[in-house]
């Protein structure tokens, strides 16, 4: 069966272009600094939001029509994977990620569904096989199931934490079984409710004894795998301990967990934590932990993780500004954890919306190209720091002196002469290298 018969392949057919159904500026074979614009730009769809979400909210119920579901789980979970590999081929993305319970039902108890998972999966292999569509990665769904109310590898209760753990090496199986590169961890409900009841310590020690596991069950298997920590402050508990990129990254510190994880970034995330995104990607890159992201973005009137497919250029500008700094995203890609809009119900709305997130960030990316080659940042950076380039300062940035000679200097200094750091005029720029 096809279930978009009324879409044909999506092809790039420039900005002049009036098909709704066409790339206005996504070419995925334009060189942009060397490369292919499909190799800056490692797409990836979001298995959850494009194949599961069906339009309903807090105040109404579901609005999508999609044609994949029947009232046979097993038969649904057998026609979304059918959907699934139809829309990567003609939308011409060559990633996707998801949940485990995302592609297959939980049925009765948790052996059921590890068999329900090895009949999907294996279908899945098939179709990987044939089409050469790759996982960009995979996850354990510890969140949804009532019995993660009280959180995860984080929950009071031992029983809680082996079905997680459980959850957690069959993912990695699947993994492996499909090939992946990278497996993440997203701590849903790993964080707490109540503060008066919550021992901090002990939960946060409980996560990291996972996660060691979880590396040492990769090396038993023999497979490499990268794993991604997705930061994200609040909601649905009132604090989570994945915060922000800086609290993930001291966390992965203390437990010595650095060389074998980094970061998932998401937008909206990072707007919640009242961080921009491409401060969360400077940060996670600063400490060489930027591994993939989650292309999305909130909306600041909105207090709440309202995953848009992201549209704005100045955004995905900052942000492609990053990645190519960071040398690309390696192993990690740009994952739309971007659901439609509930108004936007109908099925070929699903590849209208895509289609705008590429194109908004193939802009990006040759925003970011014209600033690179411009040296207009780099240069800007350069000369706000100079003044560490006297002596002075260059025996700090070597080490080389201590309070005493920097007192005996700050003596010595008659004026101290700041410069003006122009920043109406510096964003005036930058939009001239955007648009």
């Amino acid at each position: 069966m096809e279930f978009f018969n009324n879409i044909e392949k999506i092809k790039y057919e420039g900005p002049k272009t009036d098909n709704i159904f066409a790339f206005h500026h996504y070419n995925p074979e334009e060189v942009v600094l060397g490369k292919p614009m499909k190799e800056h730009l490692k797409f990836a769809v979001a298995y959850w939001h494009t194949f599961n979400q069906d339009g309903s909210d807090p105040f109404g119920k579901a609005t999508n029509i999609r044609n994949w579901n029947t009232k046979d789980l097993m038969e649904t979970a057998k026609n979304k994977v059918d959907a699934a590999f139809e829309f990567f081929e003609k939308l011409g993305v060559e990633y996707f990620c998801f949940h485990d319970m995302d592609v297959a039902p939980f049925g009765n108890n948790l052996e059921e569904f590890f068999n329900n998972l090895d009949a999907i999966t294996d279908y899945m292999k098939e179709k990987m096989d044939k089409t050469g569509i790759k996982l960009l990665w995979n996850t354990a769904d510890r969140h949804s199931n009532p019995i993660y109310v009280n959180g995860a590898a984080s929950s009071p209760n031992v029983d809680v934490y082996a079905i997680s753990a459980a959850q957690v090496k069959k993912g990695i199986d699947i993994s492996k079984k499909l090939g992946g590169k990278n497996f993440v961890f997203w701590g849903g409900r790993e964080g707490y409710e109540c503060f008066l009841n919550t021992d901090i310590k002990f939960e946060e020690e409980n996560i990291a004894r996972l996660y060691k596991m979880a590396v040492a069950y990769t090396k038993k298997i023999n497979h490499k795998l990268t794993f991604l920590i997705e930061p994200k402050p609040k909601e649905p508990m009132a604090h989570q301990y994945d915060f922000d990129a800086a609290t993930t990254l001291a966390f992965l510190q203390r437990y010595d967990l650095m060389e074998d994880f980094k970061l998932n970034i998401e937008a909206n995330h990072a707007m919640l934590a009242g961080h921009t995104f491409e401060h969360e990607l400077n940060i996670a890159r600063n400490y060489n932990a930027l591994g993939s992201i989650d292309a999305n973005q909130g909306d600041s009137l909105l207090g709440w993780d309202t995953d848009e497919f992201p549209t704005n250029i100045y955004d995905t500008t900052l942000v492609m500004i990053e990645i190519l700094k960071n040398g690309g995203l390696h192993d990690g890609g740009i994952n739309f954890d971007a659901k439609v809009r509930r108004s936007s119900f109908e099925q070929e709305d699903l590849f209208l919306a895509h289609i705008a997130g590429m194109d908004t960030y193939a802009r990006g990316l040759k925003a970011a190209a014209r600033i690179i080659e411009s040296g207009y940042l780099d240069n800007l950076k350069k000369d706000r720091y100079s003044s560490y380039e006297n002596e002075v300062g260059k025996k700090l940035l070597n080490g080389e002196t201590n309070l005493e000679d920097l007192t005996e200097y700050a003596l010595s200094v008659k004026e101290v002469k700041n410069k003006s750091s122009h920043i109406e005029y510096v964003k005036s720029k930058l939009n001239d290298l955007i648009y």
